[in-house]
């Protein structure tokens, strides 16, 4: 069946001769009986039509949505969109093109809504890092006034003060630190040294080193039985032992006295492990979970500042994760506890 929905310029000239051309031959036939005259009125009659047609078609139609070609695209022409808008958008419907514009706006809006989103979230983060500053800074300016003041002449008091302001320098050294290599990340300057090794050893030596710090929570840390057969993974040992170390901290940090951290290993579909961390600690409502991997973003400001740490150590974590080309996720809890993981290549032969 013949569909005049998405007719070129040529297709749709020649249709519309046709209906014109048709009946004025029809109507010479009936006045004067010559088929011969008929015939060449109808031939006449359809190739005048066709090329009046195409010429009002091409010249101010057409002509039209070459400009709005080159007002969606924004640039000057080369000589191969020239050669598009000269031969190849012609031969175009104006469905054909009417699909292109919409496609077109829609990217657009996408791209505005990305523009709007990334504007968000710079402002937030700004505010964010101000804020992060600000805190060390007035407080080591408070010290250092109140030393300049007169309390330095006391050597108890001039002590406390400088090993305060101490702290608060070394909070902001780690806050650079951290940015530096969020950056480092992000730009990809930070190169990968990728090797097979096995990840329950990792994941051991970290327990040792913070055996300290989960001692004085007494949280008890632990590999899930059937999870302790050794499983080589291949990436950067010392980056996912950062990574590691970066979730065992958070996890204590979070996790309830007398709790457990417990990690799970799997080998998925042959070409991949997962690598999960569980605790049993305070759990994080389901808003905040979409939102926790951003950088400075705490689910309890208070809270979180109290306890400590740069509120990047997340975002670091998945920046190391996916410059190895794999993903992390989260799951959690309110009151119940918190389980995180990643996936790691398997070992390269």
């Amino acid at each position: 069946m013949f569909k005049t929905k998405n007719l070129s310029p040529q297709q749709l000239s020649a249709f519309t001769a046709i209906i014109l051309s048709v009946p004025i031959s029809l109507g010479i036939w009936i006045l004067r009986p010559d088929w011969i005259i008929a015939l060449v009125s109808l031939v006449i009659t359809f190739i005048g039509s066709y090329f009046l047609i195409r010429f009002v078609l091409e010249s101010f139609i057409y002509r039209k949505i070459k400009l709005i070609y080159k007002f969606i695209y924004q640039t000057k022409a080369t000589k191969r969109e020239e050669t598009y808008y000269k031969y190849i958008l012609p031969q175009k419907g104006i469905d054909e093109v009417r699909e292109d514009v919409e496609q077109w706006a829609e990217q657009r809006k996408a791209e505005i809504e990305l523009l709007r989103t990334n504007e968000a979230y710079r402002k937030e983060f700004l505010q964010n890092l101000a804020h992060e500053f600000k805190t060390p800074i007035f407080a080591i300016q408070g010290y250092v006034d109140t030393l300049l003041n007169g309390a330095i002449d006391s050597p108890e008091v001039s002590k406390r003060f400088l090993e305060n302001a101490a702290r608060n320098v070394d909070r902001m050294v780690n806050l650079v630190e951290d940015l530096d290599e969020i950056s480092r990340l992000e730009s990809g300057e930070q190169p990968l040294y990728k090797e097979n090794f096995v990840i329950q050893d990792i994941i051991r030596e970290t327990y040792e080193t913070l055996s300290i710090k989960t001692a004085a929570r007494n949280i008890k840390c632990s590999i899930k039985k059937g999870c302790e057969s050794p499983v080589t993974v291949f990436a950067d040992k010392e980056k996912i032992r950062q990574v590691i170390i970066n979730l065992l901290e958070n996890a204590t940090k979070y996790g309830k006295y007398d709790g457990s951290i417990v990690a799970s290993i799997y080998t998925t579909d042959g070409k991949h492990v997962l690598i999960e961390f569980s605790d049993d600690g305070i759990g994080i409502s389901e808003e905040h979970l979409p939102r926790i991997f951003e950088r400075f973003y705490r689910t309890d400001r208070g809270r979180s500042r109290d306890i400590g740490g740069t509120g990047l150590g997340l975002a670091i974590c998945k920046h190391i994760i996916e410059a190895h080309g794999q993903t992390m996720h989260v799951r959690s809890k309110l009151d119940v506890g918190t389980t995180i993981g990643f996936t790691l290549d398997t070992k390269k032969d």
